[in-house]
């Protein structure tokens, strides 16, 4: 197996927004590499960090990584199933949580993976491998009209009729197998000029069926309720992502439980009896420095939000 590295996002921002106490429970829900975490444990004394992911090779690199450490519990499942398994294991209440969306340097770099536009491999995309929908059966057996609305909706992808098009003209001759074959039917949609002017046109679709394979946007803010609910008094969760659509699923649950009142404008007197659960850290999205933009180019679409809970 290649060896899982992940460079982490805005580590200073994240560890110094968590305001770790070292007595305090924690929740990684997406662990990777164990960046992030591994700080979060060298503020921890007699507190105690539960590390999710859905990748079995991160919870692997993490056994190893953190052998014998006892404040570390690792748990390989969806992160969105986080709360309910916490739960089950008689843990309702925590001090902090982390959620990072993005898709690791391992995943990406990793051609057997199937995510990569820049490293050919059978096409994949699964960050469960245990699951059964894959990119491949997405790009080869789902119809025109899904199609296109993963495209538009997932990727925001104007020139998905196009696209889509293509997809469906190659796949009559064969299947499309590896990532640098729907690369090269995807640019063939752009004219020339567009392909070398802008570069990266086969960056919307590969983010469209990433989504759609893994269902990325499905019950973010169901999640992010339930680990608010369970955050102490004066507790943090941090949320890192990295693109538009699922930040603004967590500006917006954010932004309504920062609110006493959620009730349309043109309500004279609040009837919605809303009460708002936490507090804003950081009112517009925390960017990465000049610094680490430099010495990581991936974190140029990382946007960070931070809440407490009152």
């Amino acid at each position: 197996m290649k060896e899982f590295k992940h460079i982490p996002v805005m580590l200073d921002e994240v560890i110094d927004g968590l305001d770790i106490k070292e007595n305090g429970i924690y929740v990684d829900c997406t662990i990777g590499g164990g960046g992030h975490s591994s700080f979060i444990l060298k503020r921890l004394t007699a507190g105690h960090l539960y590390g999710f992911d859905r990748d079995e090779d991160a919870i692997s690199t993490c056994k190893e990584r953190f052998k014998g450490e006892d404040k570390l519990t690792l748990i390989h499942a969806n992160y969105k199933d986080a709360p309910n398994i916490l739960n089950e294991r008689n843990v309702n209440e925590i001090d902090g949580f982390l959620i990072d969306l993005g898709v690791s340097s391992y995943q990406i770099d990793n051609a057997e993976r199937g995510f990569s536009i820049l490293h050919d491999g059978r096409l994949d995309m699964r960050m469960d491998r245990s699951q059964k929908l894959d990119a491949y059966y997405v790009v080869n057996n789902y119809p025109k009209e899904r199609l296109l609305d993963i495209l538009y909706r997932y990727g925001e992808e104007n020139n998905a009729r196009k696209i889509v098009d293509n997809i469906l003209l190659s796949r009559r001759n064969k299947p499309i197998e590896t990532t640098g074959e729907l690369k090269e039917i995807i640019e063939e949609s752009f004219p020339k000029k567009v392909i070398y002017g802008k570069g990266g046109v086969s960056k919307k679709t590969f983010q469209a069926i990433r989504i759609e394979v893994n269902q990325e946007l499905d019950g973010i803010d169901d999640l992010l309720l339930k680990l608010i609910k369970m955050l102490k008094s004066g507790g943090r969760g941090a949320v890192l992502t990295f693109h538009s659509l699922e930040d603004r699923i967590v500006k917006n649950v954010f932004k309504k439980e920062a609110s006493d009142c959620i009730c349309p404008p043109k309500i004279p007197v609040c009837i919605c009896g809303h009460k708002r659960s936490i507090k804003l850290i950081n009112k517009k999205p925390i960017t990465a420095s000049e610094r680490e933009l430099s010495e990581n180019p991936r974190s140029s679409s990382a946007k960070l939000r931070i809440i407490e809970k009152i």
